[in-house]
């Protein structure tokens, strides 16, 4: 038996960083990049390491050195390591009983990393997504419930930072709204989730750096200031919030001009309150180019990314042109497919 299993990356458009406030988002799936799970029948089961994201062997300590400072030390393993075992002990409180064949777990990811497009959430989706079907237990899980033990695997088993916006579209597909309210999530566990016609998107763009810093970063003075009651830092959620229902209500009425403003007032915003340290020059340059040429953007996640409204062929053709030199990545993005949720076993 043979089994693969792609979840593509994401941007958030509105909304974010409101997520991890119980806040609301607006956010779409980025067809143009994807990592692929990959289990194949054996006899034991094995987690096979990938030979460039997770390298044990080397012609040097040269190029261990080499290797480790451009990719950092952290793959794709853990991630894998850590679905399995949250998934198995989901399932065993659930009481949910797993029958199947050993398998050969590897992956595949063109996700560019530590720039916000949530290419570690990707992996782990991907590896629990498969495992359900390998087991043939998809539908003793909501497809609503779903981006939650996504969350929880990376925040309990490897104490990684991060909020829901990205499970969600990576366990939908295609461009959703997410409102997170406080008491749904503290109730049940998971919030309101809508799925928007991607038809009713204008034309976006991603520009990213090529060389990012670390992306875990962004959220931790704020945070810190979330919890001790800042009235700034809760206002500034709210506002975030409210983008993403602006946002709804200006795809709804195809009004893009709106859409870009927003994304600038949310630029705004993040600058004001994290601060241009935190954002990073990067991240700031991007922004400056693009409203240089008339357009507004905003970033994307929390990493080297930024998106906007690409406006008409020439104006996109100079934006690209300049990003471009400047040593940026420019890609219209195609927005990835809706994930349907049913036993594909």
């Amino acid at each position: 038996m043979h089994m693969e299993t792609v979840v593509h990356a994401r941007a958030g458009l509105l909304g974010n960083p409101s997520d991890g406030y119980y806040g609301k988002t607006l956010s779409c799936l980025v067809g143009n990049y994807k990592a692929r799970v990959i289990l194949t029948e054996s006899d034991s089961l094995r987690l096979q390491p990938h030979p460039r994201f997770d390298p044990m062997e080397f012609t040097s300590i040269a190029e261990l050195a080499l290797v480790y400072g451009d990719q950092g030390y952290y793959g794709g393993m853990r991630l894998l390591q850590a679905a399995c075992k949250r998934f198995y002990e989901t399932c065993c409180t659930r009481q949910i009983s797993l029958r199947g064949p050993n398998f050969t777990l590897s992956y595949e990811t063109d996700i560019p990393r530590q720039v916000g497009l949530a290419g570690s959430s990707a992996l782990v989706i991907a590896t629990l997504r498969s495992l359900m079907k390998w087991y043939h237990v998809q539908p003793s899980f909501l497809q609503a419930e779903f981006p939650t033990l996504a969350l929880e695997t990376e925040q309990v088993e490897l104490g990684i930072t991060a909020g829901m916006q990205d499970r969600v579209i990576q366990t939908y597909g295609g461009v959703m709204y997410m409102d997170f309210n406080r008491q749904l999530m503290e109730e049940r566990g998971y919030g309101s989730y809508e799925r928007i016609d991607a038809t009713l998107l204008p034309p976006l763009f991603l520009a990213y750096v090529e060389d990012p810093s670390d992306s875990g970063v962004i959220h931790s003075d704020v945070r810190r200031r979330w919890h001790e009651g800042d009235q700034e830092i809760h206002q500034a959620m709210h506002t975030f919030a409210g983008f993403a229902d602006e946002g709804k209500c200006a795809l709804a009425a195809r009004d893009y001009s709106r859409i870009s403003e927003l994304l600038g007032a949310a630029f705004s915003l993040r600058r004001k309150i994290f601060g241009e340290a935190v954002l990073g020059a990067a991240n700031l340059r991007m922004v400056e180019i693009a409203r240089e040429h008339d357009v507004y953007a905003t970033t994307c996640g929390s990493g080297g990314a930024i998106i906007g409204v690409i406006r008409d062929e020439r104006q996109n053709t100079l934006l690209a042109d300049s990003l471009k030199a400047e040593g940026f990545r420019f890609v219209p993005i195609i927005i990835g497919p809706e994930y349907e949720w049913k036993d594909e076993g």
